[in-house]
């Protein structure tokens, strides 16, 4: 899209407001029963707590009911993926190595020491590791979706946005907690709970913790072992300490930890129907040929300290964090059958594990923010990261016994100084600037090849310093319609992939984007619905690529020369009646390869629909990113029928994504074709909501479909969860 476009964009949208503005003033003549309206939504997206109409960033947000009913099935972070536009979220790796895509942007390398451009922040911690991406979801305050670079405030690899979760904090306030126990399908079962307790008028505790369990249910045709694989068992705890000694002073204590360990991905050979992106006739879920070992088995812990002191014209900000991967291996059989017996042909056997005997992060921030009225407010601060991470990859025989190993190390260091600051031209118009300036620097080396022979260096070293910007206006039509615009950059420092016998060390040059995007944010019908429309448009110069499969199982990092997106997002939710609430999303993601001169090795056994060059590569020039589908929807319903002593509800939520090429390059079996799941709930709460009881289903017309493959040996995928049906209780004190 040439920018006259997007400027011709942004005139439509303009002439949108006016219209929007009047038909919300004819509305406020209209009394609407306060029952009906939505509760207004506080955002920290600008590292401030603001209402998320004033800030100009296309934002969602997912909390309370929202969140439980998409987790009451016991899922990890990835059933976050199309609930919210323009993200999606998958694994080859299953519950414990996240990738995360926003407006298509994102990165599919399966590598232990792989970046990625969506910044995952908890309890305003980075969590850079992608295992470290993994920890679940439980007694969270929020969640928050930035799209579009967020390398001022955030810094650390944000270039596509930044997915915020936020954990219920302690309270002086007085006891109170909840319990939240559902069963579903397979034997699953999620326990999770918290307590809030005032320890004395000057310290409370908050423990919460997360208990959840699959049983087995796939059976292993060739061992004959019957439901032996895709069970799990996982544990996760937190406790938090508040200091607030007066109203100047604040101290909150984080430590937690998760352990996790069940099934690795299941790798299935020869699904997919050759020539197509279809199953095969006759596929069975829950029955699978292997002949290899699949499990993993993780072990986190970390700690966080935020501190502040009000200083009267300031106020002072000190973010201290230390994270660690104690263990990790994951172990998988990759051909996913067996050669004589299927299904399908499998040339040759591989099974491989990575492991991750020791991480290491450690991260610090100070920032100070104004906090005197008046047209102007600022915040400014540092912040430095160290990261220290042994790991690698082995190799198995079909006895499996180990026959090579890899293992190497990545230290990375980083600092940054950054500063905003926003200005209130008039009362209506604000307008909002930022600077960061980022220092990033990567060491890496070689420890340990046994039985394998690597090429070129056993080490490398990479450093890169960068200054981000952005620049924002927001508008004020009235109290209830506001206008946005904002440009901004990003950057994504060098990424560095491991050697194998047949490729060396590679270094992908430091990224970099710029993006422009507009919207309009509105309550509408005396605050009775909400609504949101953004259009953006961005370009990515050297974006960090990685090529995975083709004819031989190897990671190899390259650049292209320019990525281009573009799109729109829109939300809605509102009250037809006070108790019937509806709600809708979606968003349009345009993504497109621009390197004539690129091209990666062909997958072994599929059909290629790109050109082949004459060294007989595929050239992906003009190709979406991997992973971008470009239709996002999503819908839910909820109608409720009050009762004499509580309330009936009926729940019911969908999302749909588009297809999605699963590689760089496009072959007819390896697009994902289109996904939509539904969930449904009916339930009963009473006492004001303190108890309820409920039956839900998730995935409940059970469609199956591809999600991701691997490609270099035959037509192996992997698919997506199965239905579910389960029972919920929940209660609070």
């Amino acid at each position: 899209m040439k920018l006259s476009k997007m400027h011709k964009r942004l005139l439509a949208l303009t002439a949108m407001v006016p219209m929007a503005a009047m038909a919300q003033e004819a509305t406020q003549a209209t009394t609407q029963a306060a029952s009906g309206q939505l509760e207004t939504v506080t955002v920290t997206a600008q590292r401030r707590t603001e209402n998320i109409k004033e800030v100009p960033v296309s934002v969602s947000t997912l909390q309370n009911e929202k969140l439980d009913v998409i987790l009451s099935g016991g899922q990890d972070i990835r059933v976050l993926s199309g609930k919210v536009p323009s993200l999606n979220i998958e694994s080859s790796t299953g519950r414990v190595f996240p990738r995360f895509y926003i407006r298509g942007y994102g990165n599919a390398d399966f590598s232990i020491f792989a970046s990625q451009p969506v910044s995952l922040i908890y309890d305003d911690v980075v969590q850079e590791n992608p295992i470290l991406k993994g920890f679940p979801m439980f007694d969270l305050a929020g969640v928050e979706v930035l799209r579009g670079p967020q390398g001022t405030l955030f810094g650390r690899n944000t270039p596509a946005g930044v997915v915020k979760f936020e954990s219920a904090k302690p309270s002086l306030k007085g006891v109170e907690g909840y319990y939240n126990f559902s069963q579903a399908t397979h034997g699953t079962v999620n326990v999770e709970g918290a307590a809030n307790i005032p320890l004395s008028n000057e310290w409370a505790m908050r423990v919460s913790m997360l208990r959840q369990h699959r049983d087995d249910y796939v059976s292993n045709a060739f061992t004959k072992e019957p439901d032996s694989l895709e069970g799990y068992n996982e544990h996760a705890e937190r406790v938090q300490f508040l200091y607030q000694p007066n109203g100047t002073f604040n101290a909150l204590f984080n430590i937690h930890q998760r352990t996790a360990a069940g099934s690795s991905r299941l790798f299935r050979a020869n699904i997919i129907r050759k020539g197509t992106n279809q199953l095969v006739d006759g596929f069975d879920a829950e029955n699978i040929y292997t002949n290899g070992q699949n499990y993993q088995n993780l072990t986190t812990r970390g700690a966080n300290v935020r501190l502040s002191w009000d200083l009267g014209a300031v106020k002072l900000y000190s973010i201290t964090g230390y994270e660690t991967i104690a263990s990790y291996n994951s172990r998988g059989d990759i051909d996913g059958g067996t050669p004589a017996n299927g299904p399908g042909f499998i040339p040759f056997q591989v099974e491989t594990a990575s492991v991750l005997p020791d991480l290491k992060q450690y991260s610090q921030e100070f920032r100070v923010e104004s906090k005197k009225a008046g047209p102007v407010s600022w915040q400014a601060g540092v912040y430095y990261f160290d990261e220290d991470a042994t790991g690698g990859s082995d190799n198995y025989n079909v006895l499996g016994a180990r026959t090579s190993r890899v293992v190497s190390n990545q230290q990375n260091k980083a600092w940054a100084a950054f500063g905003s600051v926003n200005y209130a031209v008039t009362d209506a118009f604000t307008l909002r600037g930022g600077l960061r300036y980022t220092n990033d620097k990567k060491d890496f080396a070689t420890l340990e090849a046994s039985n394998v022979t690597l090429i070129g260096p056993s080490s490398v070293s990479t450093s890169k310093h960068k200054a981000n910007w952005d620049l924002s206006g927001t508008y004020a039509l009235n109290q209830d319609v506001s206008l946005y615009a904002r440009v901004a950059t990003g950057f994504r420092a060098p990424s560095i992939a491991a050697p194998s016998a047949s490729v060396p060390i590679t270094v992908a040059d430091a990224e970099t984007i710029t993006s422009y995007e507009a919207g309009i944010k509105a309550d509408l019908l005396n605050r009775r619905a909400r609504a949101s429309f953004s259009v953006y448009d961005y370009d990515v110069k050297n974006q960090q690529l990685t090529v995975v499969g083709g004819d031989s199982n190897v990671t190899k990092l390259i650049n292209a020369a320019k990525t281009k997106g573009r799109g729109i997002e829109a939300e809605i939710e509102g009250f037809v009646t006070p108790d019937f609430k509806l709600a809708a999303s979606t968003s349009y993601n345009f993504t497109e390869i621009r390197d004539p001169s690129l091209s990666v090795n062909k997958c072994a056994q599929c059909t290629v629909t790109d050109p082949i060059n004459a060294a007989g590569r595929v050239v992906i020039d003009g190709n979406a990113l991997p992973q971008a589908p470009k239709w996002i929807v999503n819908l839910s319903a909820r109608y409720n029928w009050p009762l004499a002593e509580g309330n009936l509800f009926v729940l019911t939520d969908w999302s749909y994504r588009s297809k999605v090429n699963f590689f760089l390059y496009e072959a007819a079996e390896f697009t994902g074709k289109p996904l939509t799941e539904g969930g449904l709930r009916v339930g009963y709460n009473w006492q004001g909501g303190k108890y309820e009881v409920a039956v839900f289903g998730r995935n409940i017309t059970d469609q199956q479909r591809i999600t991701g493959a691997i490609d270099f040996n035959n037509l192996t995928g992997f698919i997506n969860e199965p239905r579910q049906w389960g029972v919920q209780v929940k209660g609070s004190f």
